[in-house]
């Protein structure tokens, strides 16, 4: 039997390793880039280099940005009195599509998911308490899914504890499907799922 190039081989293995990438899709996309010119190649290459060296995490909402802190948190027109908290960078820029919603952001990088072994040590929360000061609505939009849900109320019990009366907690309204994620949810949908917002009791 024919064996590949091992160059093939350790390529597709890396492809492999990327979510939602199978052995046979890892062997399609190498054979599609060993039909573009080198060129092509070098230009791929080199913007997956900058990939790392020309974006940070905004040190304020945990955001992939170009600077620190990012364009959001240094933007004076946004709403400094409502705090949007979701789990992934990913699920920001769906909202910001929504068009809709004009406030700050807290990205926590995931969610409380035992099973997996992430607890809230391993999310940005405790840096989501140092924020609040001026926050008047906080707005839970982790995904609608078990997980999801256990996170917002990890953090509604955390603000219950720092006694913040004051404070309006609330859930992203249900425009979106149980068990769907932002990052896949249209414009529409996400605008219906911010105005269609309830307090968190």
């Amino acid at each position: 039997m024919q064996k590949l190039p091992a160059v093939i081989t350790r390529l597709a293995q890396k492809f492999e390793a990327l979510p939602g990438i199978g052995p046979r899709s890892a062997q399609r996309l190498v054979f599609y880039l060993l039909h573009n010119p080198q060129s092509e190649l070098e230009d791929f290459a080199d913007k997956l280099l900058a990939l790392k060296k020309e974006t940070c995490l905004c040190s304020k909402c945990h955001q992939i940005a170009e600077s620190d802190p990012c364009d959001i948190c240094t933007d004076a027109g946004r709403d400094r009195s409502v705090m949007c908290v979701v789990e992934q960078p990913l699920d920001l820029l769906a909202l910001e599509r929504s068009e809709k919603y004009h406030g700050l952001y807290h990205v926590l990088h995931g969610c409380i998911d035992p099973l997996n072994h992430v607890g809230p040590d391993e999310l940005y929360l405790m840096d989501l308490l140092g924020r609040l000061d001026g926050v008047r609505e906080l707005i839970l939009a982790t995904n609608l899914t078990m997980e999801g849900e256990a996170t917002a109320l990890y953090i509604k019990q955390l603000i219950e504890k720092k006694g913040r009366t004051d404070m309006k907690v609330t859930r992203i309204g249900h425009g979106l499907p149980i068990g769907a994620d932002i990052e896949y949810a249209d414009g529409l949908t996400l605008a219906r799922a911010l105005e269609g917002r309830r307090s968190l009791d």
